[in-house]
């Protein structure tokens, strides 16, 4: 089919690609950039209850198992800042989460960054020995290496967040993280309670609350009422 001239305008118009349509896509990322950025700003107090809370329960517990938690917490650290930066292992367990979940492929995008699966695994491991071996050193070293591996989950997950170009706010990181933070304490806080009897889930939960309660309590009052 010949091509159809038109002698009287000036210019290309073929089509082009509608402005419009590109302005409102970038607007709608930026409104759901703002939107996670609120809602992360919303889920700080929770971080912060839910770690004063965690850190109360695991005071409960024996005091050789508490310095061996934090030992490992403070040997990844050490190793991280230091030493050697082991994220071949933590890339690791991404792509055993990603092999686990790969029937449901919705929750293989987030699974990964969710559970600290070497984590689930040192529990499960300790749950089966502990039914063999009666010593306590059993107990004392997977609570070290529980310390060590929620460390290394959590330092990770917070770089892997942060690195992420063209986050607006830094809205993905503040939600991503904030929320990713408090899952981790909640299942390390029941994980814990199954071990030791001292360390008690509902009263981590409850803390956790009340504690953000009333910081949303403080901030309404300190902006809204005179």
């Amino acid at each position: 089919m010949a091509k159809k001239e038109y002698p009287n305008l000036k210019g290309d118009f073929r089509p082009k690609q509608p402005i419009i349509s590109g302005n409102l896509s970038g607007l709608k990322e930026k409104s759901l950039s703002v939107l996670k950025f609120i809602l992360g700003i919303a889920l700080l107090p929770f971080v912060y209850s839910s770690s004063i809370a965690f850190v109360s329960q695991i005071s409960q517990i024996q005091k050789s198992c508490q310095n061996y938690f934090w030992l490992g917490v403070i040997v990844f650290l050490v190793f991280f800042l230091f030493i050697w930066e082991p994220e071949i292992i933590y890339n690791s367990g991404h792509k055993l989460l990603e092999i686990v979940f790969n029937f449901f492929r919705p929750f293989v995008e987030i699974a990964p960054n969710l559970l600290p699966i070497y984590t689930i695994i040192l529990f499960i491991l300790y749950g089966i020995l502990s039914l063999i071996v009666k010593d306590s050193w059993l107990l004392e070293y997977s609570v070290f290496l529980i310390g060590f591996s929620i460390a290394m989950h959590i330092v990770f997950t917070a770089r892997a967040l942060g690195s992420k170009k063209g986050d607006f706010l830094k809205a993905n990181y503040i939600f991503g993280f904030s929320f990713v933070y408090i899952i981790n304490a909640a299942l390390l806080a029941l994980l814990l309670s199954l071990v030791f009897k001292q360390f008690s889930f509902l009263d981590f939960s409850k803390s956790s609350y009340l504690q953000a309660r009333d910081i949303f309590n403080a901030l309404f009052k300190q902006i809204f009422v005179r």
